[in-house]
């Protein structure tokens, strides 16, 4: 059973740093991807980063370019997701994810709890 595991959101000020860990279990190869997302109060879910468990090829949304960066530990089955220089349209809850795509959301299978990232100004 694959389970994933997200953590580390909080409440920061403007321009503050945070780093989130997301811990996977159950996935017996690489051949996978690790996406965060984002949903904000009344919105869509959006993607944020992704990276290729395997070989480590990333990808940003232009929103989080330059601040953010995206990593993963194959040792630990952990991915992280760097913030730094935080802004308070960046506050959301962050979900991690692993599944075949990049960018959509129904390219991936299984999904962390959720951890909420408050950023004020």
């Amino acid at each position: 059973q694959v389970q994933l595991v997200d953590s580390g959101g909080g409440l920061v000020q403007a321009g503050d740093s945070l780093r989130l860990s997301c811990a996977v279990s159950g996935l017996t190869h690489s051949d996978y991807a690790m996406g965060w997302f984002r949903q904000a109060p009344g919105k869509e879910q959006m993607f944020v980063a992704a990276t290729h468990w395997g070989d480590g090829s990333t990808a940003y949304a232009d929103s989080v370019k330059g601040r953010f960066t995206i990593a993963r530990d194959g040792a630990k089955n952990t991915g992280y997701l760097q913030m730094n220089n935080l802004k308070p349209e960046d506050t959301a809850v962050y979900y991690c994810a692993v599944g075949s795509g990049t960018y959509d959301t129904d390219d991936y299978d299984y999904w962390g709890q959720g951890t909420q990232v408050t950023v004020s100004s």
